[in-house]
């Protein structure tokens, strides 16, 4: 069967984005190997692949290189801030990490822990991460990373989910049957999916569905993602605003090896976690503390201690400058009756 000409350029399409995609993920792996203070330069490896290869000439492949190594060291010279977050381009996540900094050079990673290790190890400036939802509540992975971490909370993003309906281009709405996504989001999408007859079917990720959309997922499906992602990924936008909430926000925490400094003006907001003894009436008088200061609580979880059963962690969260008297002197009398206590941070709360 003869391919036609139509099919050869969206081929075509296809290939050019992924090299730009590969060409950008080269460059921030090149931003990494800064933090590490060398840089790897493979001319002669991949001319040798070019040779491997065929059709690509070395010569070719020497002055493609040539030129990527140079913009490499181009961006190695500028002052750039590297932020991790997890997901794939287009997740809510990387979303947030620009809201909070449009300047930021923000780099994907599979898994939460994989932000947390590259921080700690200083291959990042800086992570941002998901602490909790309005609607699905708090996420347990990167809780339980906060609970040991050295890390501190610099900032935090409180952001907007907003899902959108998303197909390839030419796809007729009505022959959509399947909607793929992260399980979340089809859970705060189900209203709209029941509605329209849909079947929602659960993906790793509400990003990374619109990414694979047409190649492991089948290309006459729906995906439910970010607007972003259509952007990213060429798609068509059939709906967008399709969550059954609209109160639907994601707050974002800032991680960092380094806390904000004591003069930086704005800081009135400060997070602990801490763990106390297994007696009656403890945790009332931690809480008392803080109604005695009327200091208010902007969140209180708890979440139980896998190394000591019956016992738990306590998220806590309150409107107050960590540097300021009161607040020192509450700190110190919460770390005195914990068991476990970790000093997260202070920062300007949004």
């Amino acid at each position: 069967m003869m391919i036609k000409l139509k099919e050869i350029r969206e081929k075509i399409d296809k290939v050019d984005a992924d090299v730009v995609a590969l060409l950008k993920r080269r460059f921030e792996l090149a931003l990494i190997i800064k933090k590490l203070g060398q840089e790897t330069e493979t001319l002669e490896k991949v001319k040798k692949r070019a040779e491997v290869l065929g059709l690509i000439s070395p010569e070719f492949i020497e002055k493609i290189f040539t030129a990527t190594i140079a913009e490499s060291t181009r961006l190695q010279g500028k002052d750039l801030l590297l932020a991790g977050f997890q997901g794939e381009y287009g997740a809510y996540s990387e979303i947030a990490s620009l809201q909070y900094d449009p300047s930021l050079v923000v780099i994907a990673f599979e898994d939460f822990s994989d932000i947390f290790q590259n921080v700690e190890h200083g291959y990042l400036d800086m992570g941002v991460v998901p602490v909790e939802n309005t609607i699905g509540g708090a996420i347990t992975q990167v809780n339980e990373l906060l609970i040991d971490t050295e890390l501190k909370i610099v900032g935090e993003v409180k952001l907007p989910i907003r899902h959108c309906l998303l197909t390839l281009p030419g796809v007729d709405y009505k022959d959509i049957k399947a909607v793929y996504s992260h399980p979340q989001a089809i859970s705060q999408c189900r209203s709209f999916i029941e509605r329209n007859k849909l079947e929602g079917r659960p993906y790793y990720d509400t990003a990374g569905a619109a990414k694979m959309l047409g190649s492991s997922i089948p290309a006459n499906s729906a995906v439910i993602a970010s607007l972003r992602c259509a952007q990213l990924y060429g798609l068509e936008i059939i709906k967008e605003g399709i969550e059954d909430h609209k109160e639907n926000y994601t707050r974002f925490v800032v991680i960092s090896k380094k806390e904000n400094a004591p003069t930086v003006k704005l800081l009135n907001k400060t997070s602990i976690i801490f763990s106390l003894p297994d007696r009656a009436g403890t945790l009332f008088e931690v809480l008392k503390l803080f109604s005695e200061a009327d200091m208010n609580l902007t969140r209180i979880e708890s979440m139980p201690r896998r190394d000591l059963p019956g016992s738990y962690y306590f998220f806590l969260d309150f409107i107050g400058n960590s540097y300021d008297k009161k607040t020192v002197n509450i700190l110190a009398e919460i770390e005195k009756v914990s068991t476990k206590y970790n000093f997260l941070g202070c920062y300007k709360g949004v």
